[in-house]
């Protein structure tokens, strides 16, 4: 079942990437100028590290999301708890409020546990520059309040085919 459902969400964040190669990239970060990270194209599981329980992956990944990398960058998918954070930008809180500023929108997904249960949750595509290395990331909360966190993708390992 895992394996399944990590292939479903490589082949979505594939289908962003490539749909979102020909739209504006903003300021969004290094990643959208080619591939940063060192790793070889492909699709691959890594960790998702952050400051905060709030602003994490949902615990059905334990941690994990898919990374897929191409020759213009990296993008993590990352699956979160819930639905509390509406918009997310690569940087701080006070550069998410300025004009111009790419902010990233929310897909939203269900998460079907093993017991049977199912929670509808918001998860968004991470544009990721460098691997190991923390970086800023805001968020916004649904009762509209931009937070800033720190956080790194690291334990990169080819996703099974």
């Amino acid at each position: 079942m895992r394996k399944i459902l990590l292939a479903a969400l490589a082949l979505c964040t594939a289908c962003i990437v490539l749909a979102g190669c020909s739209g504006n990239q903003g300021s969004a970060g290094a990643a959208s100028a080619g591939n940063t990270t060192g790793l070889e194209p492909g699709t691959y599981t890594a960790k998702f590290e952050t400051d905060s329980t709030m602003f994490a992956i949902n615990e059905y990944y334990k941690d994990e999301a898919t990374l897929e990398v191409t020759d213009k960058g990296a993008t993590l998918h990352a699956v979160l708890r819930g639905k509390g954070i509406v918009k997310l930008h690569v940087g701080t809180a006070e550069s998410a409020q300025k004009d111009g500023a790419q902010l990233l929108e929310p897909t939203e997904t269900t998460v079907t546990f093993d017991d049977g249960y199912k929670k509808k949750c918001y998860a968004f595509d991470i544009p990721v520059a460098e691997i190991d290395k923390e970086f800023d990331c805001a968020i916004l909360g649904e009762k509209g309040s931009w937070y800033n966190h720190k956080v790194k993708v690291t334990d990169v390992q080819r996703a099974e085919k």
